[in-house]
């Protein structure tokens, strides 16, 4: 309880300071909303300096004298407390000061009656409450003058915010200098943004009145023109630190002038000595102010943040050995252009390759390049380092110069799969010495070794006499022009070695494409377009053309789809398009399907049979195949010799045999007559009352096991245990087999083992027809089993390939597309892949557009800078 009263008096003594210190801050806070009143009001700012440092003096008297009345604050003492407590809750008989006093007399009755009585005061005091401060402020301000301050800094505040509004610090600072503004200068200011951030340029006010800051992108143009008066007007730009940067005029930037020319200029000007309009220019990197002829203004300079760019996906190779990036950028303005930098992780500092690194240029939507994702397809499978462990960094660059990077990826760079070996070997001769020009020794001995033996290794006199040439032009070359003739022999050679003419129609193939690509890059004249896309034409031509020659000796796989199948005249309608959209000025859909296109070829399998690790994996695969196909066998086998001996061991039973009791346990799984006889032994009484002569004819083209008894019948099945058990141990092979492959065994392979345990256990005990129900059941399992597993085969083998052999796709590619990387369909191509093609509408409306800028253009406007933007608008450079 005294806890509790302590608190409560705490409580009401800081009620008791508020109710002083409130009626004692309103002067203070009067005299601080009226300087903050006067400050905002500019009176600072326009007074003379005599006056302001007397206001400011005034104000700083006033606050004093009204911090003095402080003085007289106290701390209240504990009787004030308990007054408050019992007037604001309506107490009586002081309950709080009952429960510190001591009794008059002391007795023991009158100890008990005090007690009592400080309980009853105690229930009282635990619901005290000393409320809010009451201060009274207006019977202190009873003309309620304290309302006066509030609205002046109101409106204050409001008014500081238009040019002629003050702060609050000008009453510290001089009053400054006002400028001279002549009346007769013209000024005409601009603020022209860079061509990429897609900004229109912002006209300054003449009287320089903006209320805030001027936004504008970094290095944007500054344009000042400044017109009459009689004398050069200065422009300056001052920065935020103070320091001041004078603009000089555009003449002045030029070369000096000659003798002769400045004596003629003198006397012009000596003539004339109204100057005439000057320009200045200047870019806006910083935060300034613009100060022309006593006008300000002010800029808010927005900093151009470097690009950003990242995988998105993990680079793969493509079926014919290109290199596939998929990427995003993203850019405050738009990224201009962007590369992957690919170098070798294990590089020799003193080795000297003959060719530069791989050059990867990424294709970016520029419709949308500041926050775009895109998919380049690239072959490199010509360079040296194709097959070596490269680090592969994306770099994207804005119109700025900047630079942005993504995180290294580390890979093997896709190289060309070669199914020749003697082209492989040629191959590896060529990246010897193109890597380092230093082990040409290296790459002839290698030459030198493969024609060791010619009879035996190179059937073909035409590859032993290319070989040998290429050895002498190995020997004698010394320039890095002869060195790189030779490489590029060499790398003729091993191409027509594996894929003969096809391999050059290939190379034209993806020649027109990349020049088709630089010009619609650059912009080419429709001209230059049209004469592309011929090229193009004729080069694919040239390469369906050896690719149908060579698939008429390939025989059709079993999985191949018509649906998958590209044909000419979908390549030509695809072609078209391009054409048409580039003619019509839509020239990023065109190189968009452009790319799309380079996508579909670069999938596209030219027919040639695929070996190595894939070859390797389909062999094991064939080989789980061909066991499973066995075990197959030797379980229907095996349950069909079960049968045999099962009817045979009954038909022992039904003829009576000696060795056979009541109590057997074949017994139990015969069938019972009506009169509780085995079947089988009825029928075998009916065998023994036919005639001997009949039963004669019976016994002709019998087996030799059915002149065995029971007994040897019941080993017989016993003995096929062993057989039985056999199957399980290969079935569990065969699983784990699969497991090591990376195919998880179906449900169906387990309960096949399961069932087989089952049989084998009813085989030891001689039971042949449960041992046969096992069987079956065992059989059905597997083919389920069977049909699971060639499911996941096929998966695997199209996530792998991705198309078929022979040039044709196959079934499988990742995200529901084909291997060509178009999306599936039920019927007939699908060649846009997210390109939207604009119909006619859309196209015929930008031609529209097109033609009247062109006819503004035309006309010569009389206005320079409308004149390039227009010319920025048809991008004429």
């Amino acid at each position: 309880m005294a806890r509790l009263v302590a608190a409560k008096r705490f409580l009401a003594r800081l009620v008791l300071l508020s109710e002083q210190i409130m009626p004692l801050l309103l002067p203070i806070f009067s005299v601080v909303a009226l300087y903050m009143a006067a400050s905002w009001f500019g009176v600072f700012r326009y007074t003379p300096d005599w006056l302001r440092v007397a206001l400011l003096i005034g104000f700083a008297v006033a606050f004093v004298a009204a911090l003095l009345p402080l003085r007289r604050l106290y701390w209240p003492d504990t009787a004030a407390a308990d007054r408050l407590l019992e007037q604001r809750n309506g107490l009586q008989h002081q309950p709080v000061a009952v429960q510190e006093d001591e009794p008059a007399t002391d007795t023991p009755f009158a100890r008990a009656l005090w007690r009592e009585h400080q309980t009853r005061m105690a229930e009282k005091i635990a619901a005290l409450d000393t409320g809010f401060p009451r201060p009274d402020i207006a019977s202190h301000d009873r003309l309620a003058l304290r309302a006066v301050p509030v609205l002046l800094v109101v409106m204050a505040f409001a008014y500081s915010l238009s040019p002629s509004g003050g702060s609050i610090s000008d009453a510290l600072q001089p009053r400054p200098a006002p400028q001279a503004s002549d009346p007769a200068v013209r000024i005409d200011a601009w603020v022209t943004p860079p061509s990429y951030t897609g900004r229109a340029p912002i006209y300054l006010t003449a009287t320089g009145t903006e209320q805030a800051a001027i936004r504008v992108p970094e290095l944007s143009n500054l344009t000042v023109r400044v017109s009459g008066g009689k004398t050069a007007e200065k422009v300056v730009f001052r920065r935020e630190n103070g320091e001041a940067q004078d603009i000089a005029p555009q003449e002045a930037a030029k070369q000096p002038a000659t003798p002769a020319a400045t004596q003629l200029a003198e006397g012009a000007a000596a003539a004339n000595p109204v100057p005439s309009a000057t320009t200045h220019l200047m870019k806006l990197e910083e935060n300034g102010r613009l100060e022309v002829n006593g006008r300000t203004w002010s800029f808010d300079v927005i900093s151009d943040k470097a690009p950003e760019i990242a995988f998105n996906g993990m680079p793969k190779p493509t079926v014919n050995g290109a290199l596939e990036i998929g990427f995003t950028v993203k850019d405050d303005y738009g990224v201009q252009e962007a590369r992957a930098e690919i170098v070798p992780v294990e590089a020799d500092p003193t080795a000297t390759p003959l060719y530069p690194l791989p050059d990867f240029r990424l294709d970016i939507p520029r419709r949308n390049s500041r926050d775009a994702k895109g998919l380049t397809s690239k072959n490199l499978t010509e360079h040296p380092l194709s097959g070596k462990r490269v680090r592969i960094t994306l770099v994207a660059k804005d119109a700025a110069g900047q630079t942005g990077r993504s995180p290294p990826h580390e890979m093997t760079l896709p190289a060309r799969p070669f199914n020749e070996p003697l082209a492989a070997a040629v191959a590896e001769e060529r990246q010897v010495f193109s890597l380092d020009t230093r082990k040409m020794p290296e790459a002839i001995a290698l030459n030198e070794a493969l024609t060791l033996r010619p009879e035996e290794t190179i059937p073909n006199l035409t590859n032993y006499l290319l070989l040998q040439s290429a050895l002498t032009r190995m020997k004698i070359a010394k320039g890095e022009e002869a060195l790189k003739d030779t490489a590029d022999y060499l790398w003729d050679i091993a191409i027509g070695m594996e894929d003969g003419d096809l391999s050059q129609a290939e190379r034209n193939l993806r020649n027109a494409q990349q020049n088709l690509a630089d010009a619609l890059q650059r912009n080419a004249p429709d001209a230059e377009i049209k004469k592309l896309m011929d090229e193009l034409r004729k080069a694919m031509q040239e390469y369906m053309k050896e690719l149908a020659q060579r698939m008429q000796n390939a025989p059709m796989q079993p999985n191949q789809n018509a649906q998958n199948i590209i044909r000419q005249q979908d390549l030509e309608r695809m072609m078209d398009q391009i054409e048409n959209l580039a003619r019509s000025g839509n020239r990023d859909a065109a190189q968009q399907m452009l790319s799309e296109l380079q996508r579909m070829m670069n999938n596209l399998q030219a027919g040639r049979p695929q070996q190595g690790q894939q070859g390797q994996d389909n062999s094991q695969m064939r080989q789980q195949m061909d066991k499973l196909g066995q075990i197959l066998r030797d379980q229907q086998k095996l349950m069909e010799e079960t049968f045999k001996l099962d009817q045979q061991l009954k038909d022992r039973m039904q003829r009576g045999d000696p060795n056979m009791g009541m109590n057997d346990p074949l017994l139990d799984d015969m069938p019972m007559d009506n009169d509780g006889m085995q079947q089988d032994q009825q029928q075998g009484q009916q065998d023994q009352g036919q005639d001997p002569g009949q039963q004669g004819q019976n016994q002709q083209g019998q087996s030799p096991s059915d002149q065995m008894t029971a007994e040897q019948l019941r080993e017989a099945l016993k003995q096929l245990r062993s057989r039985q058990d056999e199957l399980g141990k290969q079935l569990g092979e065969l699983q784990k087999g699969l497991g090591d492959m990376g195919i998880k065994p179906g449900p169906g392979f387990g309960q096949a083992q399961r069932e087989m345990e089952g049989a084998g256990r009813e085989l030891g005990q001689g039971r042949g027809e449960p041992a046969i129900q096992g069987q079956g059941r065992a059989l059905e399992a597997l083919r389920q089993g069977a049909r699971d597993m060639m499911n996941q085969m096929m998966q695997a083998m199209q996530g792998q390939q991705g198309q078929g052999p022979q040039g044709q796709v196959g079934q499988g590619n990742q995200n529901g597309r084909d291997p060509l990387g178009r999306p599936r369909r039920a019927e007939g191509p699908d060649f846009g892949d997210q390109v939207k093609v604009p119909d006619e509408i859309d196209v015929q409306r930008a031609r529209e557009i097109l033609d009247a800028i062109r006819e503004k253009l035309g006309n010569n406007p009389p206005q320079e800078i409308e004149r390039r933007y227009l010319e920025r608008l048809l991008d004429i450079q």
